[in-house]
């Protein structure tokens, strides 16, 4: 009689996995190799993501240590390129309309490559006219003129204003008192204008799950792989900012999650055996296995201004480089990025009248695909 092994049903290369959690670097490292130049018929519904496609595939890279070729870094900057619109901003493709969450997944992808031709592309005059073509009078901003206000907005403004050096004094004048009018129920509030991070706090770990080690997008929510990096990376901040406050119990070797339960979720559960990470056994894709991995670096490294420390599960092979916890970039991109744009003079503020409706600066146009989840 065959015996059947009760956790993985028979199928050995999980029986295999689960005994030895090992990261399939190879195989991740040739699907995402061969969609830097072919996508299956699948990808059609994201031709207004292309952007996106971009960052993913050049972010898990980056995180496997696997160099970019040259040709291939100089084809994404061209394509990039025919992505920005005129007026500013990008697209998520040539001839589409402006919007901030290809604006960022473009700048990220730019800054991954990191040559003078990759930097040079970023038009910042007309990015920073883009940012305030968005911005809102309450401090907010909407994904693209004529769109919705969402919160992921303002991250995306911050984050590619920040790295191209292009924030004025009042770009962001009122956001983040908007910001903190976002936090509901489930987080609180502390005094009239503090974010209570102790509810923050309790909220992100509450989305941990016991059972299977990795994050939840919100409360009766599944368990998702690309939470790995939206929930986790949420803790390095916070850590950051309890530190800022004194706050002395806290550990100078580990965040507040359970860090080796989320790397046996990621490795065990959301691999493809073919490469690439999934949502489900059935599907894989490059934006779980973006997230995927991001998480999983969070996991394995932890980090300050005083010490680095290590929690690798199983062999060293499993190893990734760290990515920075606000821009989801490997840090060494992030600083070379900001040492290149930082050199250069903050463009002239263009802020619009203030009796004027940024939003309805144009027609409204189709709106753009943002993040898959989103």
């Amino acid at each position: 009689m065959k015996l059947v092994c009760l956790e993985c049903l028979g199928n050995t290369f999980f029986c295999v996995l689960a005994s030895r959690p090992t990261l399939l670097r190879e195989q991740h490292y040739q699907y995402l190799k061969k969609g830097l130049r072919h996508l299956s018929d699948a990808y059609e519904c994201l031709d207004a993501s292309r952007p996106w496609l971009c960052f993913w595939i050049l972010h898990s890279l980056e995180l496997l240590e696997e160099p970019i070729p040259t040709n291939i870094a100089s084809d994404v900057c061209h394509f990039l390129s025919r992505c920005q619109s005129p007026t500013g901003g990008f697209a998520g493709g040539p001839g589409q309309q402006a919007h901030l969450a290809p604006t960022y997944a473009a700048v990220n992808a730019l800054c991954i490559i990191g040559t003078d031709e990759a930097y040079s592309i970023i038009d910042r005059e007309k990015l920073l006219d883009f940012l305030w073509s968005v911005k809102q009078p309450d401090g907010s901003f909407v994904m693209h003129i004529g769109g919705e206000v969402d919160v992921r907005s303002a991250y995306c403004a911050a984050s590619v204003a920040s790295l191209t050096n292009i924030i004025t004094s009042t770009l962001f004048e009122d956001t983040p008192g908007w910001i903190l009018r976002c936090q509901n129920w489930e987080g609180g509030l502390s005094g009239e204008h503090m974010l209570d991070l102790k509810a923050l706090l309790r909220w992100v770990v509450s989305r941990q799950m016991r059972l299977e080690g990795g994050f939840q997008g919100r409360c009766n929510k599944l368990v998702d792989g690309c939470y790995s990096f939206w929930q986790a990376g949420l803790l390095p901040l916070l850590h950051r900012a309890f530190s800022k406050e004194g706050q002395s119990a806290l550990s100078e070797q580990r965040w507040m999650f359970e860090q080796q339960a989320l790397q046996e979720y990621i490795l065990l559960c959301c691999q493809n055996p073919s490469g690439g990470w999934w949502t489900s056994p059935a599907t894989r894709d490059f934006y779980h296995t973006c997230y995927c991995l991001s998480g999983l670096s969070i996991a394995q490294h932890f980090g300050n201004l005083r010490s680095h420390h290590e929690l690798i599960l199983g062999k060293e092979d499993n190893r990734l480089a760290p990515t920075h916890p606000v821009y989801n970039m490997c840090p060494d991109k992030v600083a070379q990025a900001l040492h290149h744009f930082l050199q250069l003079p903050v463009p002239k503020d263009k802020k619009p009248s203030s009796d004027a409706d940024p939003s309805s600066a144009s027609s409204p146009a189709p709106p753009q695909a943002e993040r898959p989840d989103s």
